[in-house]
C-alpha cells in the first residue's frame, strides 16, 4: 500500500531515522515522534494508516499510550505495531489485547518488519474494503444502459476520468449521479483510495461543515500520564476525522452542493484552493489531498446570480463535469435497470428470484419514472412484495405503480395553481395526506430537488419538512438516498 502515511514513535533517534528511510525508501510518507507527546502532535496534524510504536520510552510508555488512547476515543486512532528490544511475553500479549495488530523485536530484521508493515495495512485496507462493500450493497462500478446515450455518457467520464480535476455532475436526484461519480472515480489514478459520499441536503443546517472537517475537543486530564502529556505541550485532544481526511488520497463526492451554506462553500473553496484546513476546535492546519466530484439539481448559475453561491466557487467546480439525462430521456434502457434490480435483490438480498412477463414490462415501460432510477429501484421492491416469487405479471405491475399513475391522472397544475381531485370518499386524515403529498412533491419539482428552496417555498423548518416528507412517502417517490444518485 504505498502512499500509506505511517508514524514511527521511537525515542532512539538512530532506529527513527533507520525505520524512516527503510520505508520511505519502499514508497511511503513517514512521520516521527520521540515520544508520546511529540505522537499527539503529529496525529493532530495528520491521521495516520499506520503507527510503529516503541514500548519502552520516557514519561509514557508504549503501553500506556495504547490505554490512553482507548479512554479518549475509545479506539486506536491506526493500526499498531508494537517494537521493543527488551519484549517479554507478558508485554506482547498486553499489548495485541489493548488492540495492537503485531508485535516485533529489537534489532529489527529488514524482511520482518517491511513484512509486518505491509501485512498490517493490507489488513486494514481489506476491512475498509469490506466495509465499503457492504456500504455498497452490490452497486456496479458501471452505470447501467446500453443506449446510444448512455454508452456517449461512460465515454465522457472515462475521459474526465483521466484528469485530477473537480467535477460538477448535473442532474435531478435519482437520475443516477453518484453511479457516474463512482465510475469516474474507479477509472482514476485513485481508484485504490477511498469513494467518501456526503449529501449536503439531509445535514442538519450548518452541520455539514463539522461533517467535512471533524471535529478536536480538549479532554481535561485524569492521570498523572495524561497531564504530563499536556506538560510536554500535547494537549489531551480527542480527534474526529472528518469526510476530507477520510477521503484522503481518494475521491469525496458531494450531493447537491448548492445546500451549502456561505459559511461552508468558502471553508470547502479554502480547501479546494489550498489543499489544507483546520478541524472545528483545532489549532493546527491538516494536509489534504482530494478530488471533489459534485452533483446539484439547480442550476449553479442562476445561484450565483440569485448571491446564494459563491462565483469564486462555482468556477472552480463547473469548469468540468457532466449533465446526466432523466430516465425518461433513455426509456430504451428501462428493461435492463428493471432486470438488474430484480437480479440483485436475488443475489445480494434473497429476495426470490422474479421475471418480468411481456405485459408488465410493457406497462413499467410506458410509465414515465419522474423519480428516475431512484424511482424505479423502489417500484421493484414493491413488486417483490406483492409477488411469491417467480412469474410477475401485470396485475402486479399495476398494483406496485399504485397511485403513482392515479395520482398523474388527477392531479394537475397550471400557472402556479394545483388542482387535486380528492376522493369525499376518503376519511379526513387520508384526503389531508393525499393533499400534502401532492402539494409537495409539486414544489419539490420546482425546487428541483433542493431541500432548502422547497423548505422555504412551504415555510417549514428543515428539520419537520424531513419528517413530513418520510412519513407521507415522498422519499420514495423523489429518492434521494445515495445509493440511487
Amino acid at each position: 500500500m504505498p502512499n500509506a502515511h505511517i508514524l514511527i514513535v521511537d525515542d532512539e533517534p538512530d532506529i527513527r531515522a533507520a525505520v524512516s528511510d527503510i520505508l520511505q525508501d519502499e514508497g511511503y510518507s513517514v512521520a516521527l515522534a520521540e515520544d508520546a507527546a511529540a505522537a499527539q502532535i503529529q496525529l493532530q496534524a495528520r491521521r495516520a494508516d499506520l503507527i510503529l510504536l516503541d514500548v519502552w520510552m520516557p514519561n509514557m510508555d508504549g503501553l500506556a499510550l495504547l490505554r490512553h488512547w482507548h479512554s479518549v476515543a475509545g479506539s486506536l486512532p491506526a493500526p499498531v505495531v508494537m517494537m521493543s528490544g527488551h519484549g517479554t511475553l507478558e508485554t506482547a500479549v498486553e499489548a495485541i489485547r489493548l488492540g495492537a495488530y503485531d508485535f516485533i523485536e529489537k534489532p529489527l530484521s529488514l524482511d520482518k518488519l517491511l513484512l509486518t508493515v505491509e501485512n498490517a495495512l493490507q489488513t486494514q485496507r481489506l476491512a475498509q474494503e469490506n466495509s465499503r462493500l457492504r456500504r455498497e450493497n452490490g452497486h456496479p462500478n458501471e452505470p447501467l444502459g446500453d443506449s446510444t446515450l448512455m454508452q456517449a455518457l461512460k465515454a465522457q467520464a472515462k475521459h474526465l476520468a483521466e484528469s485530477d480535476t473537480w467535477l460538477l455532475l448535473r442532474g435531478e436526484p435519482g437520475s443516477g449521479r453518484q453511479s457516474f461519480a463512482r465510475y469516474i472515480h474507479h477509472h482514476s489514478a485513485r481508484r485504490h483510495q477511498p469513494f467518501v459520499v456526503v449529501n449536503a441536503a439531509t445535514q442538519q443546517r450548518h452541520a455539514l461543515g463539522h461533517s467535512l472537517l471533524g471535529q478536536e475537543d480538549l479532554v481535561p486530564p485524569k492521570t498523572e500520564e495524561a497531564s504530563a502529556l499536556q506538560d510536554k505541550g500535547a494537549e489531551r485532544r480527542r480527534v474526529r476525522y472528518g469526510l476530507l481526511e477520510q477521503a484522503h488520497g481518494g475521491t469525496l463526492f458531494i450531493a447537491e452542493l448548492a445546500e451549502l451554506d456561505k459559511r461552508e462553500q468558502t471553508q470547502l473553496l479554502h480547501v479546494l484552493t489550498g489543499g489544507s484546513f483546520t478541524r472545528n476546535g483545532g489549532t493546527h492546519p491538516v494536509e489534504v489531498d482530494v478530488r471533489v466530484i459534485a452533483a446539484s439539481a439547480l442550476d449553479l448559475r442562476e445561484e450565483v446570480n440569485a448571491g446564494r453561491f459563491r462565483d469564486d466557487l462555482y468556477q472552480h467546480i463547473s469548469a468540468h463535469g457532466l449533465v446526466i439525462p432523466p430516465l425518461c430521456a433513455h426509456t430504451e434502457d428501462v428493461p435492463l435497470l428493471l432486470n438488474h434490480t430484480l437480479r440483485r435483490a436475488h443475489e445480494h438480498d434473497g429476495a426470490p428470484l422474479c421475471t418480468l412477463d411481456a405485459e408488465a414490462m410493457a406497462k413499467l415501460c410506458a410509465y414515465p419514472w419522474p423519480g428516475h432510477v431512484g424511482e424505479l429501484k423502489n417500484v421493484v421492491q414493491r413488486l417483490l412484495m406483492l409477488s411469491q416469487g417467480g412469474n410477475i405479471g401485470l396485475a402486479e405491475a399495476q398494483q406496485a405503480l399504485g397511485g403513482r399513475e392515479n395520482r398523474e391522472m388527477r392531479v394537475s397544475e397550471r400557472d402556479g395553481w394545483l388542482s387535486v381531485d380528492l376522493d369525499l370518499g376518503l376519511p379526513l386524515r387520508e384526503a389531508r395526506d393525499d393533499f400534502e403529498r401532492a402539494y409537495l412533491e409539486a414544489q419539490l419539482r420546482h425546487s428541483r430537488g433542493s431541500m432548502t428552496e422547497l423548505a422555504r417555498r412551504a415555510g417549514m423548518e428543515r428539520t419537520n419538512l424531513y419528517r413530513k416528507l418520510k412519513m407521507l412517502g415522498v422519499k420514495d417517490t423523489f429518492q434521494r438516498d445515495d445509493s440511487d444518485e
